[in-house]
């Protein structure tokens, strides 16, 4: 299971209800910033949700409502928090956007308390772990190198203690390689097969964050299939030709989206202070109703869809 929580919800510019743009995602211990506006570490602090293991970091663009918290917030993680290494990554672009702010801003004239790597990727697998991968997909906005992230469980076969019980596999290294898909022999002689105690293949919980994009037609591919999709709402579709000129997303468009890449649920964020919330909503829902739109310090759990 995944979990979000979102520290700020704006786009462009904070209100007095939304910061700019940044998440948490959590998978067991591990936790990813995903993007870092102005006012990040502040937000983080009143979310309760602390420093602790906060060392990966991923960027979806270049802009400075995306990227101009990390000064402080990496300040702050190098001298306060001890931690040893920060990862970071991003497009080309961001990454030498993010190395001027840093080195030419926070540390011009020494190196920094803690190791600062910066990691230049490109759409693909960019993270994996025993459990889950994140996978790096290109987005369309303004400029070049903005990308997407899509989280993804691994799939796995339950294994079926009952079944074990019944055939006499005993506790320890047996039921282990069983849960490997590898094949055992009991002490009796007799040959078990993973496929005697394994079930069904389950597919794992997955989710998308796209950040900003102008266009959707280039996600289906990306997004398809997800529990839920995170994903902006700037404009609605009477201000679609803005949209269009700024490289933004209506709710429309996005709702459409979500319909056509048949995901469980879907969470619109980077809200312009033109709209009313309701009216967001409203505009999503009408085509795909398990649409939410999120709010600063709201946490919602990725969960596989109960069939």
């Amino acid at each position: 299971m995944f979990e979000i929580i979102f520290l700020g919800t704006s786009a462009s510019a904070p209100s007095i209800r939304r910061g700019l743009s940044s998440q948490i995602v959590k998978h067991d211990e591990y936790r990813f910033l995903v993007d870092c506006g102005e006012g990040t570490q502040r937000q983080i602090l009143q979310a309760g949700v602390g420093f602790k293991r906060l060392n990966r970091i991923l960027l979806t663009h270049s802009h400075l409502d995306h990227i101009l918290g990390l000064g402080g917030l990496l300040s702050t993680l190098t001298r306060w928090e001890a931690l040893d290494e920060i990862e970071i990554y991003g497009g080309r672009n961001t990454l030498e956007r993010v190395h001027n702010l840093l080195y030419g801003v926070v540390w011009p004239n020494r190196k920094p308390d803690a190791k600062i790597h910066l990691h230049e990727i490109k759409p693909g697998v960019i993270f994996e772990a025993k459990n889950f991968s994140i996978t790096a997909f290109h987005v369309s906005h303004r400029g070049p190198g903005c990308l997407g992230y899509r989280f993804e469980e691994k799939s796995h076969r339950p294994f079926l203690a009952e079944k074990a019980d019944a055939l006499g596999v005993p506790f320890g290294p047996e039921r282990r390689d069983l849960v490997q898909g590898k094949g055992v022999t009991l002490a009796d002689g007799r040959r078990i097969a993973p496929d005697e105690v394994l079930g069904s293949l389950i597919k794992g919980t997955s989710l998308a964050i796209t950040g900003d994009t102008g266009k959707t037609s280039n996600l289906l591919d990306a997004v398809k299939g997800v529990n839920t999709l995170v994903i902006e709402s700037t404009y609605i579709h009477e201000d679609a030709e803005m949209a269009r000129n700024f490289g933004h997303l209506t709710a429309r468009q996005a709702a459409e989206l979500a319909k056509q890449a048949n995901v469980q649920r879907l969470i619109l964020t980077h809200l312009s202070r033109r709209y009313r919330e309701r009216d967001i909503l409203n505009e999503a829902r009408a085509i795909f109703p398990e649409s939410y739109v999120a709010r600063d310090f709201d946490t919602y759990s990725v969960k596989r869809e109960e069939k």
